[in-house]
């Protein structure tokens, strides 16, 4: 047998048990040892689904039914999960224990490699991703974006016949990307793995794959075929339902700004950091920072993984107390509290700041969709009718009617992310600090969700964003500021 998989799909579906409809069906597919993939869709086409049932572990955390056939080398996956390794696109789904070195060997122990083995696929795999961290680093300690690269160097430790990953690059920077993508791409080159790789920004990976297939929303498959012949001959079909095409990104104009800009948050001479557990004094992540917030503006945090970038946004937002310096709530945006954002109650801080977390679900709080909307809103007390009106207006925005009677947990990593944007925006903050707010949308719920945040910005709303996506950038930032991953900063008007 060839060391890559073969993948067989016969009319295959799956429906999450609390769906009305399946997240994929009537799938009829064929993937030849070999062969490398980019599979593509709208937001909530079954991506996910597909290769979680490729990896064999759906109805491992919930219910749901089954139809028609999908085999990997002739087997059930939940048969071959040795031959298939899977990349999630929330890296702390899959980290299992506490150091990096021996998160990295884990899939190999099960493996029943040798010790010498595996020490060596360790390194080797940790190099190939750039993740340049001593072995006993603590797993808990890592940024978002280092989190994806050990997660990704722990499969390919494996060697799997199956390699899947989804949305493997969300929440790295360049440098970070160009790093997954040429470590694929040199354990792929020999064909001796099969490759299919969820990605809605087509470029990093367009060049690497033979094949490109496109999920049609609620079941079958709308392309299929080399990359030119998708992507340029139906190029315009596919970026007007949704898809990212090179030459086919949208563009949102940006709104008018208000003429008076009032500084709402002010950081003064500020290091910032996080305690590992144990030590009883922060490590710091950046420092020399001065960060003015202004009503009717956006910020834009920029920086390599690791450099800051979040520990920054939860320090402004008043969840994480300064190393040193300060967070200072002007007047207007205290509106009779104390000047400093880490002392307010919860209630306080939430009509004030909303924090829109790098990880979804971290934010979760009830088990449908529609509570989940209305959590915010019913803790500040709002009439039942404007808490109402607030979670349809949202809900209708960014494309999440159809799924509020969903449990947030079951869905797709780009629905996780647009309800927990709707969630903080229910409670109309004057300060949004938003880390990576758009990962995961295709081409139509992206720029609704940029023509959103343009909105609110426009009407007065301070926009803070930590992100690597370079597009929303382009369209929202007023100003920039780099980290650049030691102890200064480089600010960008």
């Amino acid at each position: 047998m060839s060391p890559a998989a073969r993948v067989t799909a016969r009319g295959w579906g799956w429906r999450h048990g609390d769906r009305p409809r399946p997240a994929v069906a009537g799938l009829d597919l064929d993937l030849v040892p070999g062969e490398r993939t980019l599979l593509l869709g709208a937001s909530g086409a079954g991506k996910s689904t597909l290769l979680a049932g490729l990896a064999g572990v759906l109805g491992d955390a919930e219910d749901g039914d089954r139809s028609g056939e999908l085999l990997v080398d002739g087997l059930d996956p939940a048969a071959a999960r040795g031959r298939v390794g899977l990349v999630l696109q929330d890296p702390d789904g899959q980290t299992v224990l506490a150091r990096v070195g021996d998160e990295v060997a884990f899939g190999c122990e099960n493996l029943g490699l040798p010790r010498e083995e595996i020490w060596r696929r360790v390194g080797e795999a940790l190099a190939a991703v750039g993740l340049d961290v001593p072995l006993d680093h603590p797993t808990s300690e890592l940024s978002g974006g280092q989190k994806q690269r050990l997660a990704i160097a722990s499969v390919l430790a494996m060697r799997p016949g199956l390699l899947l990953l989804d949305e493997p690059t969300a929440n790295l920077d360049p440098e970070g990307v160009a790093e997954v993508r040429d470590a694929v791409g040199r354990l792929v080159a020999a064909r001796e793995t099969t490759l299919v790789v969820v990605e809605h920004r087509v470029e990093t990976w367009v060049d690497l794959v033979d094949r490109v297939v496109v999920l049609e929303p609620g079941g079958g498959v709308r392309a299929d075929g080399t990359p030119d012949a998708v992507l340029g001959e139906r190029g315009a079909e596919l970026a007007a339902a949704g898809i990212w095409v090179p030459g086919h990104h949208p563009v949102v104009p940006r709104g008018e700004r208000p003429d008076a800009a009032p500084e709402l948050l002010h950081g003064s001479r500020l290091a910032v950091g996080r305690r590992r557990f144990g030590e009883r004094t922060p490590r710091v992540a950046a420092s020399g920072l001065d960060v003015v917030v202004r009503a009717g503006r956006t910020t834009a945090v920029l920086g390599p993984n690791g450099a800051g970038k979040s520990t920054l946004g939860l320090t402004l937002a008043g969840l994480l107390a300064p190393v040193s310096g300060e967070v200072t709530a002007l007047p207007e945006l205290a509106a009779g509290l104390g000047a400093a954002p880490l002392r307010w109650r919860s209630r306080e801080l939430v009509a004030r700041i909303g924090t829109i977390f790098q990880d979804p679900e971290h934010q979760f709080l009830r088990g449908t969709v529609r509570e989940e909307l209305e959590v915010g809103p019913r803790a500040l007390g709002r009439p039942a009718s404007e808490i109402v009106a607030s979670r349809d207006r949202l809900a209708e925005r960014l494309r999440l009617t159809a799924l509020l009677d969903a449990n947030p947990f079951t869905l797709s990593g780009g629905e996780k992310r647009r309800l927990s944007v709707a969630a903080v925006l229910a409670t109309a903050p004057r300060v949004l600090v938003a880390d990576e707010p758009s990962f995961g949308q295709d081409a139509l719920t992206w720029a609704e969700l940029v023509r959103l945040l343009d909105e609110l910005v426009s009407r007065g709303t301070a926009l803070v964003t930590v992100t690597h996506d370079l597009e929303l950038v382009d369209a929202l930032a007023d100003d920039r500021l780099v980290l650049t991953g030691s102890t200064e900063r480089e600010a960008v008007r």
